[in-house]
């Protein structure tokens, strides 16, 4: 049908060919059907027929078989409800179609009030992400889709808000039947409705005025009946609050929820209890490590959407307050025996101090707390995943000044013990990889920062890291190696190419003697043995990230390097030649020595890194990447399997 569609664009259904109408015929069958199966398989076969092509001969289709969907409304229940929504939320994104007066918005009001609460909810959050759609429909879908959380809201005797839009949701007696008939059932429409309204909220097609009021209300109250602590106004809450006492599920979303409502606004009263009800989850000892990180997320999303004084990026007053009363549930978290909740504890932790670390009230309220110390301790952890964490921390509040750093007991004269050494104890003895990366990450991030510990001796720190980096098992470690040794790399000839681009002037060569002095750091540190290596390694990310290096430094001193190469002693290069063949080959075991920068820049030259660099962009199976190669494949692994077994290949 596409391809005659082009030289027939009004085609009718009378003039389709034999084919076409025999599988309309059959479609017809299939939704005349009781079976609920052959009804489900129609109705996708639509939905993906009108989802990818939108030419006009599907506007005829659609017209001829819109009567036989809309009899499936008549039925109850309804069959095949999940793809009747799927077939008509595809139907109205086909332009054609949501344009034309083929009763489709009809179509969809009727299908909104014959669906069950349940049902129902996915198609109005379609209907209200449609960029073209009545406004009655609209207001229609969103009635419906509050509807969960407006028996919520009577049900504990709270105000559906001045926007009418919860208030006109509240009466729906099959929402509320839904609700009460049980756990299952009552958790399940609350967790979806909740996950719904948190995709609306950030669109900007969703409904205006926009309920923020009732829906914080509605979001703390459920938050409220989980724990036990609201007070349901009916026998219907009492009833909810059975249903709902500890439930970990309806916890998350509406946490989840809340976290998203901070990107709006609310009265101060109400921004009071979202907060207390967070530091009551916090606090709870009952609380899962699921639901504390959640909390703590949403914590820290409302800590972010507080009004902030003009002029002033600090926490304003009343954030000020709720952070001094979570550092000591933090504290408190920090020395969970659940690993899970260290972890939450730390990164609620780094999200903190990395958005106001450097404000004077954060500051204060965390030096005072003995939360830096006991985030020293978490280096230590039993758990690999809470000492990487620890290490991301550790790495920020030391930028920041924040760490103060314990006096050793073997120097009780004063002397301090390093962030910095105990960083690449870490590195060099940790047995996990993530504390090992965390390291890492932390150290690129100090020599881009200029951190006090790695700016006063630089050239020191980079010989020590890259020396423990080239010889770990893990690829991301090395691969993270190169990453610093670019930055130091760019620090470095930054001084050397100080050209501005804007100059009217083209810039020029530099002589031969700048170029050595400013690569004689890199030979010192042993950079170019790292990156070396690192261009064979069996790793594929590792060799690709050395190539971009070794490219990177050819193209900076292109202009250059060829005075400087005049000089170059012929042996020397010869040897380092011969070594990386035998890197290449497999042996690694010959160490580079000293190198001059001369030799260096001569390798450079004779190294084919572009072919390299081609060569590790190709996939591991482009020598046999054809269809025939993989019926080979399939039927050699066919012969092999016996008659039951699955091929997971």
């Amino acid at each position: 049908m596409q391809g005659l569609a082009e030289g027939h664009p009004s085609l009718q259904a009378g003039d389709w060919p034999v084919c076409a109408q025999k599988i309309v015929g059959h479609i017809e069958e299939s939704l005349h059907s009781t079976a609920v199966p052959q009804i489900t398989q129609a109705l996708n076969v639509l939905t993906t027929t009108f989802g990818h092509c939108h030419d006009p001969w599907t506007q005829v289709l659609w017209v001829r078989l819109s009567p036989l969907v809309g009899s499936l409304l008549e039925k109850d229940p309804v069959p095949a409800a999940h793809s009747l929504v799927d077939l008509l939320l595809s139907v109205a994104r086909s332009p054609g179609l949501s344009s034309s007066s083929c009763g489709l918005w009809e179509t969809l009001a009727q299908t909104l009030n014959h669906l069950s609460p349940t049902q129902a909810g996915p198609l109005a959050l379609g209907i209200l992400k449609l960029q073209d759609c009545p406004q009655v429909l609209r207001a229609q879908a969103f009635v419906i889709l509050l509807q969960p959380l407006a028996c919520v809201l009577k049900a504990t005797g709270q105000d559906p808000g001045p926007s009418g839009v919860l208030d006109s949701a509240t009466g729906d007696s099959l929402t509320v039947d839904v609700l009460l008939s049980s756990k299952a059932a009552c958790v399940g429409l609350l967790c979806r409705t909740l996950a719904h309204l948190e995709l609306l909220q950030p669109l900007p097609q969703r409904p205006c005025p926009w309920p923020q009021e009732p829906l914080l209300g509605a979001a703390v109250t459920l938050l409220q009946l989980c724990r036990g602590s609201a007070s349901p106004a009916s026998d219907v809450g009492r009833h909810l609050c059975a249903l709902l006492l500890g439930c970990v599920r309806v916890q998350r979303a509406a946490l989840d929820f809340l976290g998203t409502l901070s990107q709006g606004t609310g009265p101060q009263e109400l921004v009071t209890e979202v907060f207390a009800v967070l530091l009551e989850y916090l606090r709870s000892p009952d609380s899962s490590p699921t639901v504390l990180k959640k909390a703590f997320q949403a914590t820290f999303r409302w800590l972010l959407s507080s009004p902030k004084t003009p002029g002033c990026c600090d926490l304003e007053p009343h954030a000020l307050l709720v952070l001094r009363e979570l550092l000591p549930v933090l504290q408190k978290r920090l020395c969970s025996p659940c690993w899970e909740v260290r972890d939450s504890g730390l990164e609620f932790l780094t999200q903190m101090t990395r958005h106001w670390g450097g404000q004077a009230g954060f500051r204060h309220a965390l030096l005072a707390s003995e939360v830096p110390k006991l985030t020293e301790q978490l280096l230590r952890d039993p758990e690999s995943y809470v000492r990487a964490s620890a290490v991301t921390v550790m790495g920020q509040l030391s930028s920041q000044g924040l760490h103060v750093t314990p006096v050793s007991p073997e120097h009780p004269g004063g002397q301090q013990k390093s962030l910095l050494l105990e960083l690449l104890h870490i590195l060099s003895t940790d047995s996990e990889g993530f504390p090992r990366r965390a390291v890492m990450q932390v150290f690129t991030q100090w020599l881009r920062d200029h951190h006090a510990d790695v700016a006063g001796d630089t050239e020191q720190f980079m010989a020590r890291v890259l020396q423990v980096a080239s010889q770990d098992l893990d690829w991301e470690v090395r691969a993270q190696g190169l990453e610093l040794a670019l930055v130091f790399l760019e620090q470095t000839l930054g001084q050397f190419h100080s050209h501005c681009p804007y100059a009217v002037t083209p810039p020029v060569a530099a002589p031969a003697g700048s170029l050595a002095q400013a690569l004689q750091p890199l030979c010192r540190v042993r950079l170019f043995e790292f990156a070396f290596r690192a261009l064979f390694d069996c790793d594929r990310p590792v060799a690709q990230k050395s190539c971009d290096l070794l490219l990177f430094l050819r193209a900076k001193t292109a202009s250059s390097s060829g005075s400087l190469e005049e000089s170059r002693s012929g042996p020397d290069v010869a040897s380092v030649e011969a070594a990386l063949q035998r890197w290449q080959a497999g042996d690694q075991g010959q160490p580079l020595g000293d190198l001059e920068p001369e030799v260096v820049l001569a390798v450079l030259r004779s190294v084919d890194l572009e072919g390299l660099r081609g060569a590790l962009a190709e996939g591991s199976d482009h020598m046999e990447k054809s269809p025939q190669s993989l019926l080979q494949d399939m039927l050699a692994t066919v012969g092999v399997l016996g008659e039951n077994e699955a091929d997971c290949y």
